[in-house]
């Protein structure tokens, strides 16, 4: 470029002319360049099985062709026998313009890979759909600041002071905000690490069961069985023992229904009778099959434990009802005593009678 820089000083007509030559010049160059780019290589990429190089294809085509033309107009106003300031003010102007389209194209690529990544989620556990919006975030920022960066250098702005006074800035904010701070990166790695997700019943620490209606950046929020909305900070769920009822292979969900029996009642009889129960329940899964466990001798009767599956974790209060009220009926019609504690109590002397005068 700088030795058709200097043939054209020495041997072209006057300036202008020079410069009317390089814009054209640049123009022709643009447009070989854009017939290569979606003719050649797109012809290339409609060949692959894929839509995301016929899609980056696609966004390499407005910056590279007016990157071309601005390199050019940008050597023709070198040529011009412009004011310094002018010469200056257009150079500054036309960078500008070429570093705006490569920050649009930076953006748009970087969206594309994080969501070419998202579809693999078995080797990047990290990006998925629903991180989607968050990484692109970060990512939008990340590049708005490089391109700050770079417009400040373009319009020969000193950004030592800039950088300086940024990082100053940066540490007060996060001590100002350290709680902010805390409860936004504990909520990236909730996303990432999903512990829990929209619609799962969990339980706290602190005993509160819910369904989790969202997970923000700030904080997570669960609907309670008694529609009461409670909002946590990431931070604390981040730190918390949470137990997820809707986690694992499948939502499904075991209830227990415990009760006792009188001693001397047919123990077959009490397995027969809460099996039938557990079966006949339309609520209740037959895979896998409901159990009955003798589980221990408690000191007022034979104590039993009825186990079955449920759906999901929101019906097992309204399943544990109606399986101890048949349970109740059954053990009725039956004839076997649901006992209750009882105690004997032996008076070993009575006090003297006084006769009264």
């Amino acid at each position: 470029m700088d030795v058709f820089h200097l043939w054209l000083r020495e041997y072209g007509p006057n300036e202008w002319l020079r410069a009317l030559i390089i814009a054209g010049a640049s123009l022709a160059v643009a447009v070989l360049v854009d017939w290569i780019v979606l003719r050649l290589i797109g012809r290339w990429t409609r060949k692959t099985t894929t839509d995301v190089d016929d899609r980056l294809v696609s966004m390499l085509h407005a910056p590279l062709f007016v990157s071309v033309i601005v390199v050019g107009l940008m050597l023709a106003t070198i040529q011009l026998p412009l004011a310094e300031f002018s010469e200056w003010l257009t150079l500054a102007i036309l960078e500008t313009i070429v570093i705006g389209l490569w920050m649009l194209f930076a953006v748009r690529f970087t969206r594309l890979s994080l969501e070419v990544l998202s579809r693999h989620q078995d080797r990047f556990r990290i990006v998925q759909r629903r991180t989607l919006p968050l990484f692109n975030n970060l990512a939008a920022l990340v590049l708005f600041g490089a391109g700050v960066y770079f417009l400040l250098l373009a319009w020969e702005i000193d950004v030592t002071g800039w950088l300086a006074s940024a990082g100053i800035v940066g540490i007060a904010i996060s001590f100002a905000a350290k709680d902010t701070l805390a409860n936004l990166f504990a909520g990236v790695f909730i996303l990432a690490d999903a512990p829990y997700k929209v619609g799962d019943f969990v339980i706290l620490d602190t005993g509160e069961r819910g369904r989790v209606t969202h997970i923000g950046i700030r904080s997570t929020r669960m609907l309670t069985r008694d529609d009461v909305e409670i909002t946590i900070p990431n931070a604390v769920m981040g730190n918390s023992k949470i137990v997820n009822e809707s986690g694992g292979p499948y939502e499904k969900e075991r209830v227990r229904v415990q009760v006792g029996v009188a001693y001397g009642t047919d123990i077959d009889q009490v397995r027969e009778v809460l099996m039938n129960i557990a079966i006949a329940h339309p609520a209740v899964h037959g895979h896998p099959e409901p159990r009955v466990r003798f589980r221990r001798f408690g000191d007022s009767g034979l104590e039993f434990e009825l186990l079955g599956w449920i759906d999901e974790p929101v019906l097992r209060g309204s399943t544990i009802d109606a399986l101890n009220c048949e349970v109740y009926k059954r053990f009725m019609a039956e004839g076997i005593e649901i006992p209750y504690p009882k105690r004997d109590v032996y008076v070993r002397e009575l006090p003297p009678v006084v006769p009264r005068e």
